[in-house]
């Protein structure tokens, strides 16, 4: 018995090893993840089945007392084949099913049948019997992505005691079963619960590796994803190409990194960069046929990469197009030295780069489009001359001519330089702060001119302005809301007060007035914006339009301020960076 049991561990041995190899193969995977289909399951009975066979043929055969080693051919009618067939079809019910599991036992089964021996019958029936019961066994565990090997170890104790049983129920008329059975039973209910145990074990280990390698493969994949992001956002194709290849390179330690555009290099990083080359034309059959059905494709052979060198040391490809707005846009070309280094880590790496890259793609353009048509709004707002303001200073100026002739030139420069600040504005989203105190400047003369008796405008600024950039018409329209709703009711004695002051790390710019000051549904449509009505107060001041521009442009750190002074009247202003 102990000899025996040692000669089946080292038969499974040679087993568990062609198992191994077996786990590493494509097919393997689709049973690890429960793909089934009537075609995979056709097949798959069919490997099991002839892992059954070779299970049997790497078995031994018993004459009495003498066990035999030899592989089995044939066995005689006073011989009985022992093997190790039940493990090949209990891992096939495991893994595959009831329909697997009795597919590989009818194989597996008729060729034992056909080696006849001692038992024939009994060895028959046993392989479908067991694969139907492991089978139903692997439903009840359904919820578990592999049995345990503890449950394995449980399990593969049933099927060579069932075959045990048939032995003595089938052939009872044998005055020899009873002592083959007190021979052969113990060893094989050991040696086939371990191994099942053991290949249960392995597949843990294949699948931990599996997603141990996805893990990683995404891991990557979203970082550099994150590197790759200031490239993407550059408007110069060329110089983002060359960023997306120097970082995957680096990255991703391949032979070499070939940005196109479909049918030019854009850049190339690594090993051949002396034929592969910034601006040579892509003709390459797979590459043309990357870009039309917008899928991955790879190159296994030099012939398919189609390089003009014969000795190209680049051998194997990874062509990824990147797709924006639903058109492949370019192409992403890994470069291998042998096809053997393109694994599947290395494919389901460059599958999740080109997917993020191309989402990221999409992004970047909806964030351009949207940043487009705010600009555009922004600039049409911006460059809106309201034609009371005109009129009224024409007909200001035509009354100083014949009163005042040097003022009504004054004011008729001053008009000059505000409209044509104003008419200059949808071509720029900042200007210099000094030009901006100019338009106010211009715009406080006016207005000083018309509403002298009613009202006086101090402008408190400091001699010399730091260098610093604001967005256009943004303090002109802080002073004249002072004038058309602080002082709206204020016939005389009104005072509006514009200051810019240097601090440490910021520019203040304040605008206060003695006026009515901010109703306080004012101040909640501004800073809450809670009603439709509210909303449209706070558009006609002007002041939504000034505070979008500023948090666009230079961050939420210059939104506007607002608060009614104690003594009367309002104040608004914000903060620059310096």
């Amino acid at each position: 018995m102990k000899e025996l049991t040692i000669i089946l561990f080292e038969r499974q041995g040679l087993l568990l090893v062609i198992a191994f190899v077996m786990t590493r193969t494509p097919g393997f995977r689709t049973l690890l993840y429960r793909e089934y289909s009537v075609r995979m399951s056709i097949v798959h009975s069919f490997i099991f089945g002839l892992f059954g066979i070779a299970s049997t043929i790497t078995g031994i055969t018993i004459d009495g007392d003498t066990i035999i080693r030899s592989f089995v051919w044939q066995a005689e009618d006073d011989q009985l084949i022992v093997s190790s067939s039940l493990i090949a079809i209990v891992i096939a019910g495991l893994l595959g099913g009831p329909s697997v599991g009795f597919g590989a036992g009818i194989i597996a089964g008729a060729h034992v049948m056909l080696l006849g021996g001692i038992g024939w019958l009994a060895n028959g029936i046993v392989n479908p019997l067991t694969g139907l019961l492991a089978g139903l066994t692997a439903q009840f565990f359904s919820n578990e992505r592999v049995i345990s090997p503890m449950k394995a170890l449980f399990i593969g104790v049933f099927p060579p005691v069932l075959h045990m049983q048939l032995l003595l129920i089938i052939h009872s008329q044998s005055g020899e079963t009873v002592t083959i059975v007190d021979q052969i039973g113990l060893p094989l209910v050991l040696s086939n619960s371990i191994a099942i145990a053991v290949f249960t074990a392995m597949i843990g280990i294949v699948l931990r590796e599996q997603e141990n390698e996805a893990a990683l493969a995404a891991k990557q994949a979203l970082a550099i994803a994150e590197e790759a992001l200031p490239f993407l956002r550059n408007d110069y194709p060329q110089q983002m190409a060359i960023g997306i290849a120097q970082l995957l390179y680096e990255r991703l330690k391949l032979a070499a990194v070939s940005v196109t555009s479909g049918t030019e290099v854009l850049a190339h990083v690594g090993i051949a960069d002396d034929h592969h080359r910034s601006g040579d034309q892509i003709s390459t059959a797979i590459s043309q046929e990357a870009m039309e059905t917008k899928e991955m494709k790879i190159a296994y052979t030099p012939s398919e990469i189609q390089c003009r060198i014969q000795d190209c040391p680049l051998e194997a490809a990874i062509i990824i197009p990147i797709v924006a707005a639903d058109e492949p846009t370019w192409l992403i070309q890994f470069y291998f030295r042998k096809s053997q280094h393109i694994r599947p880590v290395e494919i389901m790496l460059a599958k999740g780069l080109g997917q993020l890259i191309s989402k990221q793609m999409d992004t970047i353009a909806a964030e351009k489009l949207k940043s487009h048509i705010r600009d555009a709004e922004l600039r049409n707002l911006q460059a809106q001359i309201n034609p009371h303001f005109l009129f009224n200073t024409l007909h200001l100026i035509s009354s100083l001519i014949r009163e005042d002739p040097e003022r009504a030139k004054y004011i008729t420069v001053q008009l000059a330089n505000y409209m044509r600040f104003n008419l200059r504005l949808v071509s720029k989203s900042l200007v210099k702060l000094e030009k901006e105190c100019e338009h106010v400047k211009a715009y406080i003369d006016i207005v000083q001119a018309r509403f002298a008796c009613q009202m006086e405008i101090v402008f408190l600024r400091p001699t010399i302005l730091p260098e610093v950039f604001i967005p256009p018409s943004t303090i002109q329209p802080l002073v004249e809301n002072a004038v058309r709703h602080g002082l709206k009711n204020v016939t005389h004695n009104g005072r509006i007060n514009v200051c810019i002051q240097v601090e440490s790390a910021t520019i203040l710019i304040c605008v206060q007035d003695n006026g009515m000051g901010f109703s306080e549904e004012m101040l909640k449509a501004i800073q809450h914006q809670t009603s439709a009505k509210q909303n449209e107060t706070y558009e006609k001041t002007g002041l939504r339009n000034v505070n979008q521009r500023l948090v666009h442009l230079l961050g939420e750190s210059a939104q506007l301020h607002f608060r009614n002074l104690t003594n009367g009247g309002s104040e608004v202003l914000f903060r620059i960076p310096k």
